[in-house]
């Protein structure tokens, strides 16, 4: 449901840079938002670029900063590699940016990125659109300091996404999700990873200790035969699972205190049993509709470059984990 606020503001002079299978989506929601106003889309691959403008009644741009020069704001839309020097020229034609994750490939391009938007007054949103799920919305209530954390996302292989390790490509999602639900900071990690078909890791698995206590553990596949995207919360008031896929989850709250294991004849004299659905809103509609919003400064930006440089900073971490445990487990081989 659009605000009032929608119909008396002007939309917001958008582009989208990259239209591939993700940035055609932006495009195609941007057309489509009151809160926006397509002027058009820019591709390196031209021809692709003039097939997708052709099909959403937009302009597909010959020169970057051409789109740049007509817009107020851009979905930067292309591969990891390619995200500072976008960003940096957009940041110079005086653009606000939606980056989708990971904000940079280092933490320093991203606090370059970050030093500039503040020097221009700009804003920086990242693409972590798993906080734009019903379930993950429908479930925030209900969280309660959660103590451990387990989360499974897995996937086909498909050669998208290979110019990383899953753990930037994939994992990067739960990551941002866990730092934003679990109260404290990072403290300690552990992490392993095998590469299967590309070369880099493609299956990863991280364990997170947090400051307050909480530890999470994180799988994170691109080889898998079938797709999962899962994750659990427990905590003292009871246990939270979610299906990020389908957009559903359960809530099992504890009702009643045990005083005798004599006084239980089941769980449901223990536990209350809450379903969780999301609204069916479209978390990348959500996702672009908060970036609008937040450009015509009406809110907060939704997750803030330092959010996306928080994750990614965990994320890079476990890479480096990762490739330690390979050189460990090469040396022990070879002695």
């Amino acid at each position: 449901m659009e605000s009032r606020s929608d119909i008396f503001f002007d939309p917001v002079a958008v582009g989208v840079v990259g239209v591939g299978s993700l940035g055609y989506h932006h495009a195609r929601i941007m057309r489509e938002l009151p809160t926006a106003r397509l002027v058009g889309v820019y591709d390196v691959d031209a021809e692709h670029a003039a097939s997708v403008a052709s099909e959403l009644d937009t302009h597909a741009f010959d020169e970057l900063d051409q789109l740049l020069d007509q817009v107020e704001a851009v979905s930067i839309v292309v591969p990891t590699v390619s995200h500072f020097e976008i960003g940096k020229q957009a940041l110079a034609h005086d653009c606000d940016l939606l980056i989708e994750k990971p904000i940079t490939p280092t933490t320093a391009e991203a606090d370059e990125l970050i030093r500039i938007a503040a020097d221009n007054d700009r804003i920086i949103q990242v693409g972590h659109i798993e906080r734009f799920n019903g379930a993950v919305r429908a479930c925030e209530p209900y969280l309660e300091n959660p103590l451990f954390v387990e989360s499974h996302r897995l996937a086909p292989f498909v050669r998208r996404g290979t110019d990383v390790p899953v753990v930037l490509d994939l994992m990067i999602h739960d990551i941002d999700l866990i730092l934003s639900l679990v109260s404290g900071s990072v403290t300690d990690l552990r992490a392993v990873g095998v590469s299967v078909l590309s070369g880099s890791v493609d299956i990863a698995n991280a364990r997170l200790e947090f400051d307050r206590g909480a530890v999470a553990n994180i799988t994170a596949s691109r080889v898998s035969i079938q797709r999962q995207r899962k994750i659990r919360f427990f905590q003292p008031s009871g246990y939270v699972s979610l299906d990020l896929g389908k957009g559903t989850g359960e809530f099992y709250r504890r009702t009643a205190e045990v005083t005798s294991i004599d006084e239980v004849t089941g769980l449901s004299d223990l536990v209350e049993h809450i379903p969780l659905r999301g609204d069916g809103e479209e978390p990348l509609k959500l996702e672009l509709r908060a970036f609008t919003r937040a450009v015509r400064r009406e809110e907060p930006v939704a997750v803030s470059a330092h959010e996306g440089r928080t994750a990614l900073a965990v994320a890079l971490d476990i890479v480096e984990h990762i490739e330690r445990h390979q050189e460990n487990v090469l040396a022990t081989d070879e002695a």
